[in-house]
């Protein structure tokens, strides 16, 4: 059975919008380099996706855009060749080295973390939420940045039930963000 993890920035404050932290540094893109590359695929909602495939997919030409930084270049191209399972009831196809799930939320997660491998990333606000309530994520890791947003979606809004979480593991960056690793408490 590989493992479903959450890996999301967050803000101080729990913003969880991408545009409402800072722009990520070199550490931070070779954190989520590595940790996207030790993933057997990704799991997105369509919005995550869509957003994900706006920036990092490669464009037709085979060249990255002029807005890259050359650092940014290996995250680009782990998350491009990632294997990645959409959830969503809008999309009609999914073309991203990506497959649609649009079976049963809680069967068809289940269905994936039961294939052998090293485990799953899921990432986003939407979906993981719903994840988290059908208890079928087993590691969170929020990498922490150190601003406070003020405004924006927070993290994991809209819980039905506190999840009690134990820290398992931890990161600083020389930015001062720091990325937490934490797992459900049985």
């Amino acid at each position: 059975m590989r493992p479903l993890r959450y890996a999301i920035n967050v803000t101080l404050d729990g913003c969880c919008h991408h545009e409402a932290g800072v722009a990520p540094d070199e550490d931070s893109m070779r954190y989520w380099t590595e940790k996207m590359g030790s993933a057997d695929a990704l799991l997105f909602g369509r919005v995550t996706y869509e957003m994900m495939e706006s920036a990092w997919r490669r464009p037709d030409s085979g060249t990255w855009p002029d807005w890259m930084r050359e650092w940014e270049v290996p995250f680009a191209e782990t998350i491009d060749r990632a294997k990645k399972y959409v959830v969503s009831s809008t999309l009609s196809e999914a073309d991203w080295n990506a497959e649609l799930v649009r079976d049963d939320l809680s069967q068809a997660v289940q269905r994936l973390k039961d294939e052998p491998g090293e485990g799953l990333y899921v990432g986003g606000v939407t979906l993981p939420t719903a994840l988290a309530d059908l208890g079928l994520i087993d590691e969170y890791e929020f990498l922490v940045q150190p601003v406070l947003a003020g405004h924006g979606p927070t993290l994991l809004a809209g819980l039905r039930e506190r999840i009690q979480l134990e820290l398992i593991g931890r990161h600083e960056f020389r930015s001062g963000a720091v990325a937490l690793r934490y797992r459900p408490r049985e």
